[in-house]
């Protein structure tokens, strides 16, 4: 059977059921659940020292009043965290490289800080739309780039996303591929480009986390900006 470079994207099937919700909740499985018990084993409190830096860092540039949004936006980012990491594993799949599912994350909570705006102060996040001192000939376009430039918010945190774990997934496999068909012709060339390989995965994992922080932090500058 011929495999293209693009089937590992494809969602695994089981009897013609689709296994990628289970692929989405089973990195969840992986922490530890809270106790009540003051002295924890190593990996709790590296769990609690790591969601503490997270959202420490994510509610940073926030309000007071975006601090309700804490435990959502930290539970999306150990989820995208865990996802991503788990997805660089052999013989995984990774749900984040599917647009539909980043779509699926992004859409609602863009929508859910446009409208918690709209809610609370509508006269300044509509005047987000128009920039103080544009010249009158110039409102008309500048409302129009400004209005399409909110409404592509959420495509632009999907595609991000997508793109560059998908992008990394396809140079591992080209890479890899390139090592085993060069190891019985030209050994030397092969473990060079093992070399390369090993770091490029290395360079992978900073992207897995990157990309993970860098969803939830715009999700949290949007968040900033209509409360």
């Amino acid at each position: 059977m011929n495999l293209s470079f693009f089937d590992q994207f494809t969602s695994p099937c089981f009897l013609g059921i689709p296994l990628i919700l289970i692929s989405m909740l089973f990195p969840t499985l992986l922490f530890p659940s809270p106790t009540n018990r003051w002295v924890t084993n190593r990996l709790s409190t590296l769990q609690l020292w790591l969601i503490h830096l997270i959202t420490k860092q994510l509610m940073l540039p926030l309000s007071k009043a975006g601090h309700k949004w804490a435990l959502i936006l930290t539970s999306l980012m150990m989820l995208l965290l865990t996802i991503n990491l788990l997805g660089l594993l052999p013989y995984t799949f990774t749900p984040t490289t599917q647009l539909s599912m980043n779509m699926a994350l992004a859409f609602p909570l863009w929508l859910a800080t446009l409208l918690t705006g709209l809610r609370n102060q509508p006269t300044t996040s509509l005047g987000h739309l128009l920039p103080e001192g544009t010249p009158t000939p110039l409102i008309p376009a500048l409302i129009l780039i400004e209005t399409t430039s909110l409404l592509i918010r959420p495509l632009a945190l999907g595609v991000r996303l997508t793109a560059n774990l998908t992008a990394g997934h396809l140079l591992i496999q080209l890479i890899s591929t390139a090592t085993t068909a060069l190891l019985p012709i030209l050994p030397a060339v092969s473990i060079l480009t093992t070399l390369i390989l090993l770091l490029l995965t290395i360079l992978e994992i900073a992207v897995a986390m990157i990309q993970a922080y860098v969803f939830v932090l715009l999700l949290s500058l949007y968040l900033q900006e209509n409360i």
